[in-house]
Formats: C-alpha cells, structure tokens, sequence
C-alpha cells in the first residue's frame, strides 16, 4: 500500500511559479511510476505530467511542455512538479497518483491517489 500527501498549492499571479510536492509513504515507491492530474470545476480529470521509476523518463500534455518540469527523489519517497509561467488556464485541483507500472497519461491506470492540492492563478 501507498500513501500519497500533495503540498505546495497556492494562489499566484499569472506568471509566477509553484513547486508541488508529493511524498508517500511504503517502501515501493522507488519502483512507482508516478503522474500529476488536474481538474478544475465542471472539467474532467486531464493528465499533466509523469515521471518513470526512475526519473529517467518524463512526458507532459501539451499544454504544459516549457512550462512544468516533474522531478523525484526516491531517497526521500517524493514525487514534484515545477510550475512555471503560470496560467489562470492552471487553476485546478493538482493531485498526484501512482502505479507500480509504466508511465501511463490515463487517470484509471493508476490506482494510488493523493487528496489534491489546490492551485490558483490569478490574471
């Protein structure tokens, strides 16, 4: 089992930057491949971006490309996502998810979820 805790959310101005964090608890972690989701109200849940066990691999959806950069260290079991240039387009509730497989940019693939953490960008 897998505990996942988002943080860093806030509220910023168009432009600036957010680092969310995400830290689980379990010794797999190391072997998770691990996503970031967003979903802002009245929208479906879009994938952001995922990092592969070892953070060697990285994929992001279009909208974010130059924009985000994901990153872990698996000797401290977290997961982040570097926001930058930020968007009022960005505001969503960002959560991060885990799977003890491949990448994956589809939401039902992963089966750990943290609780979110709410980012606002203001114009």
């Amino acid at each position: 089992q897998v505990h996942l805790v988002e943080s860093g959310g806030g509220s910023v101005q168009a432009g600036g930057s957010l680092r969310l964090s995400c830290s689980a608890s379990g010794r797999t972690f190391s072997t998770f491949a691990m996503g970031w989701f967003r979903q802002a109200p009245g929208k479906d849940r879009e994938f952001v971006a995922s990092i592969s066990w070892n953070g060697g691999t990285t994929s992001s959806t279009n909208s974010v490309k130059g924009r985000f950069t994901l990153a872990r260290d698996n000797a401290l079991n977290t997961v982040y996502l570097q926001m930058n240039s930020l968007k009022p387009e960005d505001t969503a509730v960002y959560y991060c998810a885990g799977r003890m497989s491949g990448m994956s940019g589809r939401y039902y693939d992963y089966p750990y979820w943290g609780q979110g953490t709410q980012v606002t960008v203001s114009s």
